[in-house]
């Protein structure tokens, strides 16, 4: 394969998604501290100094957490929608400035030979979507896939991922094990809600989708670490999904994971 895609770390605490293709290296999220994320780089045989962008999925502190300083200090140009950059520019106006595009729920941007298209999600902020990533290996269009809040499967997420050979989907919880556990139950009822995350259940229907559709490779990501075990989360998705040629594979929160 020509391209490299890596889960720097996912989970609440933060998010970061490295992917290296058609000539460009961009990150999805910017979650945990600065300093964190340039040391998981360079675990990764990577530099913050060979990124050529960011796009955010939303405005959440676990996707934005480094930010505010990859930009005052790299200047490295970002990308996100107009409902997010709003959430975001009252604290991170001065440093994202001329370095910051803010586009429409749904655009496209291509970088090098790469393009990368947004489709909305289910999910409680300003603004959340996921990414489509293309680009041309050998006269072949490649195409990944992205997503990573949603509280549930919708058209326009089927439509953005459909045809993905690699693919990154949020498998958030286990339903039983959020419903017995200590959360309170509004946060319980938002996490379940159609605005919330995405259950081992649900992505495992997803996943048998993609699957039919030509995904090879499955990353799952955001597992909560309360309400899920990564045993369980690719288990449930390995049932739906029992063609062994289909690389089934679990984000970590804290070490990257290489997985296409």
């Amino acid at each position: 394969m020509t391209y490299r895609i890596i889960s720097l770390y996912s989970g609440s605490g933060g998010n970061s998604l490295l992917i290296c293709a058609g000539g460009a290296n961009i990150l999805i999220d910017a979650g945990k501290s600065a300093r964190t994320l340039c040391r998981s780089l360079c675990a990764v045989g990577s530099d913050i100094q060979k990124i050529d962008a960011i796009f955010i999925t939303h405005e959440h502190t676990d996707h934005i957490g480094a930010l505010e300083t990859l930009s005052k200090k790299y200047r490295i140009p970002v990308h996100m929608t107009e409902a997010s950059a709003a959430r975001v520019l009252p604290s991170c106006h001065a440093f994202l400035d001329g370095l910051l595009t803010t586009h429409p729920t749904e655009f496209l941007v291509s970088l090098g030979g790469l393009s990368v298209t947004s489709f909305p999600t289910s999910h409680d902020s300003a603004c959340c979507v996921g990414y489509r990533i293309e680009f041309y290996d050998g006269g072949i269009l490649r195409a990944l896939g992205c997503l990573t809040d949603t509280g549930c499967v919708t058209r326009h997420i089927v439509e953005g991922l459909w045809g993905c050979e690699a693919v990154v989907l949020e498998s958030n919880h286990d339903i039983k094990m959020l419903r017995r556990g200590p959360y309170p139950e509004y946060l319980k009822a938002r996490i379940l809600s159609r605005y919330g995350h995405l259950s081992n259940d649900d992505c495992a229907a997803l996943s048998a989708k993609l699957a039919e559709a030509g995904a090879r490779h499955i990353l799952l990501a955001h597992l909560s670490r309360e309400n899920n075990r990564p045993e369980l989360a690719r288990a449930t998705v390995r049932a739906a999904v029992p063609d062994n040629e289909v690389r089934i594979l679990v984000a970590d929160p804290d070490e990257p994971v290489p997985f296409a």
